[in-house]
């Protein structure tokens, strides 16, 4: 049962949205890469000019490795941009990097949705964790579901966690657009070109917890189908 059902059909508008999502954050990051920001700065010096102008001190701005792996570790204090985001100096650049930025700056402030997301992250990390899909296709292979209640129970913890990441994203893109447009980082005119970086990059923050809010949904529906 668990293996194929007709629940599944119920994750096939998440998958779209997500391989849309996808496919969008790729083409707008690779446009607006190829647009240089008209004060020629990059998206490094854009990070650390935003965390001095924020009295952040205590935060280090350093090059990663791969594609669009930008990231702000709260661990470590430390804001890290793709080898593209750190040096040159396109809009995308530029937009990364005032996001990451902005993740530094709920984190000086104490931003509530980021200190609950820290909070639920090794819940998460078990939730997501292949192990937890084995458990409840254990629980339903022999009948036991006491398992399969384990693997909900841990599995909602990783939806939590991608709920409570839709504000903290949200917010830290309204906070690096603000901050773009109000300290002239950007033109009027370059403006629009970091929007549709940021929104474009929301979107797969949004399927990801659609996907995960409804195949919690599917794991319900099964759960309760053992009653019946």
């Amino acid at each position: 049962m668990f293996l194929y059902d007709p629940t599944y059909l119920l994750l096939i508008p998440a998958i779209i949205l997500a391989m849309w999502s996808q496919s969008r954050v790729k083409s707008t990051y690779a446009k607006y890469s190829r647009i240089r920001s008209q004060r020629g700065l990059s998206g490094a010096q854009v990070a650390e000019r935003i965390l001095r102008d924020n009295g952040i001190h205590n935060v280090r701005v350093e090059e990663t490795q791969g594609v669009l792996s930008d990231h702000y570790d709260p661990t470590t204090r430390t804001v890290r941009l793709s080898p593209h985001n750190y040096r040159a100096d396109s809009l995308a650049a530029v937009a990364v990097a005032a996001h990451e930025c902005g993740h530094a700056i709920q984190h000086a402030r104490a931003y509530s949705p980021l200190a609950l997301r820290s909070a639920i992250l090794p819940v998460a990390n078990i939730g997501s964790s292949p192990l937890i899909w084995v458990l409840v296709m254990a629980g339903f292979l022999f009948s036991f579901p006491a398992l399969i209640d384990a693997g909900i129970v841990f599995f909602s913890g990783a939806v939590l966690f991608h709920l409570v990441t839709l504000p903290v994203e949200f917010n830290a893109s309204s906070r690096a657009l603000a901050i773009l447009s109000s300290n002239g980082y950007l033109a009027t005119a370059e403006q629009e070109g970091a929007r549709k970086v940021l929104n474009a990059a929301a979107l797969t923050y949004v399927a990801s917890a659609t996907v995960s809010v409804l195949n919690l949904v599917r794991l319900l529906i099964l759960r309760n189908s053992m009653r019946d």
